[in-house]
């Protein structure tokens, strides 16, 4: 099992920025694509981006291009979102996942952290 733990939401500007972190138990984090999804109030929960285990190769979804940097740490286990020039409409909750490369469906979730832009 692997647990995750987002971190590093908040209220913020637009215009902000914000780093998102993402925490991993156990030692098999490098073993996993890394994925980022968010889900605003009302609507399905969406994907973001994603990072594969070696950090070498990054998708984003359209609407965050420019703008939102995924990274990951295998030696700590972490995976991390930047945020910058942050709209109203990237209002949501923010949830990091892993996948076994290749799957269609990521198997471990966190709890997310709530990412609020003010206008």
């Amino acid at each position: 099992q692997v647990q995750l733990v987002e971190s590093g939401g908040g209220l913020v500007q637009a215009g902000g920025s914000l780093r998102l972190s993402c925490a991993a138990s156990g030692r098999t984090f490098s073993t996993y694509t890394m994925g980022w999804f968010r889900q605003a109030p009302g609507k399905e929960r969406d994907f973001v981006a994603a990072i594969n285990r070696s950090g070498t190769s990054t998708s984003y979804v359209d609407s965050v291009k420019g703008r939102f940097t995924i990274s990951r740490d295998n030696a700590k286990n972490t995976g991390y979102l930047q945020m910058n020039a942050l709209k109203p409409e990237d209002t949501a909750v923010y949830y990091c996942a892993l996948k076994t490369p290749g799957a269609n469906e990521y198997n471990y979730w966190g709890q997310g952290t709530q990412v609020t832009v003010s206008s």
